[in-house]
């Protein structure tokens, strides 16, 4: 199948695309841009390199893909976009690329749904499988964990990040990092209302592995204890458990501290 490519889009030489790539109209696609097997690029969508895209991604339309870092220290140097296979990206989403002083490349994995004015800053790194609501916002050098959820309106503060699985509720402002598993929500300051329980049954999580994390959780945000006691006391009891262990981990290796 060869490209479909609308009259009014204007193409760089120096792009790559795969063969069946479909370009809309007044799209713009620049100089150092790789467009994988079957993508598409919605009309007014504007995409800038070093940017390099993976197969069947999807971009709605009116989106500003791989633009520099809003950073005042970039003076243009050479830094990249990455995305990976089979996102979605709605109307009017932004993805910067990184800055040198950020290790100089942003990231978005496969399987990820971007809804309308969603925003991701430079030198980033977004897992897989994730959901953002419509404006959702990532300042620079967010970790964004798999599964995640980053709810409507809500924003991440620079250098946090959030982990796997985690909930963040439309409206918040997270300026600690987020735990993963459970449910955040809330502005100035974010708090955790618990497991996610009822997401982490429709992803096909075991009951045993359910109540250890509700287990966990209690011990480290409801218990008395001073943190590194409590993660102590988790994984001395709960440390078997898989994901118990990636939770105290996560916890251990925070920067920034987390929210409870």
């Amino acid at each position: 199948m060869s490209s479909t490519i609308a009259e009014s889009a204007v193409i760089s030489p120096e792009a790559v695309l795969a063969e069946d790539v479909v370009i809309g109209p007044y799209a713009v696609i620049g100089a150092g841009v790789t467009i994988g097997a079957g993508s598409e690029i919605g009309p007014h969508v504007r995409i800038e390199g070093p940017t390099t895209i993976g197969e069947r991604n999807r971009f709605v339309g009116s989106a500003s893909i791989g633009t520099p870092p809003q950073d005042l220290k970039f003076k243009g140097e050479q830094t990249e976009l990455r995305i990976g296979n089979d996102n979605v990206f709605r109307e009017f989403i932004t993805l910067n690329r990184g800055t040198t002083g950020g290790g100089g490349v942003t990231t978005i994995g496969s399987n990820n749904f971007f809804m309308a004015y969603a925003h991701v800053a430079h030198d980033c790194h977004v897992g897989s499988h994730t959901i953002f609501a419509n404006n959702a916002t990532l300042a620079g050098h967010v970790e964004v964990g798999d599964f995640s959820t980053v709810g409507a309106f809500s924003a991440v503060h620079q250098f946090c990040r959030v982990g796997n699985h985690a909930f963040i509720g439309g409206g918040s402002i997270c300026t600690q990092d987020v735990l993963p598993f459970v449910k955040t929500v809330g502005n100035r300051p974010a708090q955790t209302y618990g497991i996610n329980t009822i997401g982490l049954e429709r992803k096909g999580f075991p009951k045993p592995t359910i109540e250890a994390l509700q287990r966990a959780y209690r011990i480290l945000v409801r218990s008395k204890l001073k943190l590194a006691d409590a993660l102590d006391r988790v994984e001395a009891e709960l440390g078997e458990v898989e994901e118990v262990r990636y939770l105290v981990a996560f916890v251990r290796a925070s920067q920034r501290g987390v929210i409870r």
